[in-house]
């Protein structure tokens, strides 16, 4: 694996890897659940811990090789937790029965949740936490939540900023490093790489970085081949990135990934449809799809093993 991290803007060396069929194996992230959108939006999206861990199970078996979660409120099921103990709880199940399988937390919750509500995974010991780099815009309204569904509420309407600054990209980045936890760093548009950069020249991260783009989200940069090439352009040397295509981008942009020899994330936080009109079964489906893209254009998939070396973790996957 010591040629997997490489210069992503040299066209001579991606023709050479696309005609060696020589592109590092597939870093597939499957985003379970999201910390917005419910079973409202798709009966198949998993809510509970135990519904969480399922859906990994069957995501992590169609070729997932890491999982993001946001663990949700056992007590209001549409909202986030902010309580350690639930995350150790999903976190254990998940890897029970996925025993090689990459655990990425996300610290970026769910609408209204303080920094220390959302800093709280950490205390749960994932091997990777999502580090937002800068603020996060919303406007959207949710489905009405009826009945049978628990928790059932109205349709509701969403709107607000998660201001997140220097500060606490600093502070979040200090805790992870604490505690032996690869940052994620998520980027919206260009304007964040400058808190990247500031956060790698303190020594905060470490090689290689990783870094995923959120490609067609509000406030995000358009969700468009240009984009995600402008996007390469600015990555640090030795960096990792994966891109999420969210809604009806989800295909496009994670094929572009698959072709320029990035990874990608698929799964129900980001789209809840396979296709116009039809609503993905499972978080497994959209693994199935994307891994059988890939094979179709000669990328093999990554191994939890694999992706670990690539990423520069700990080749033993944590005990809970």
């Amino acid at each position: 694996m010591d040629n997997s991290i490489w210069d992503y803007r040299d066209p001579y060396e991606w023709m050479r890897r696309a005609r060696t069929s020589s592109f590092p194996p597939l870093i597939i992230t499957v985003a379970i659940s999201g910390g917005i959108q419910g079973k409202e939006a798709n009966p198949n999206l998993p809510e509970t811990i135990e519904e969480q861990a399922e859906s990994t199970y069957e995501a992590y078996r169609a070729g997932a090789t890491m999982v993001h979660t946001h663990v949700r409120d056992p007590r209001c099921l549409y909202n986030c937790s902010g309580d350690p103990e639930q995350y150790r709880k999903a976190n254990a199940l998940i890897r029970e029965k996925c025993p090689g399988i990459i655990i990425n937390n996300s610290t970026g919750g769910g609408p209204g949740m303080t920094p220390a509500e959302r800093l709280c995974v950490l205390d749960a010991n994932p091997e990777v936490a999502t580090l937002n780099m800068g603020p996060d815009v919303m406007l959207m309204t949710l489905k009405e939540r009826k009945a049978p569904l628990a928790h059932p509420r109205p349709e509701k309407k969403i709107e607000g900023v998660t201001p997140i600054d220097y500060a606490e990209v600093e502070q979040f980045a200090i805790e992870m490093k604490k505690r032996g936890i690869k940052p994620e760093m998520e980027i919206y548009h260009p304007g964040l790489f400058w808190t990247a950069w500031h956060v790698i020249e303190k020594g905060l991260v470490e090689k290689p970085y990783l870094f995923q783009f959120v490609m067609g989200y509000q406030t995000s940069f358009y969700a468009t081949p240009q984009n995600v090439m402008h996007f390469i352009s600015e990555l640090p040397k030795d960096s990792v990135y994966e891109v999420a295509g969210l809604g009806p981008y989800q295909v496009p942009m994670t094929s572009l990934a698959i072709i320029l020899g990035g990874h990608v994330r698929v799964g129900l936080e980001d789209n809840v449809y396979y296709k116009r009109g039809q609503l993905l079964t499972s978080n497994a489906e959209a693994v199935e799809r994307v891994a059988r893209l890939a094979r179709e254009m000669n990328r093999d998939i990554a191994t939890p093993d694999q992706a670990r070396q690539m990423m520069g973790l700990s080749r033993t996957p944590t005990r809970y």
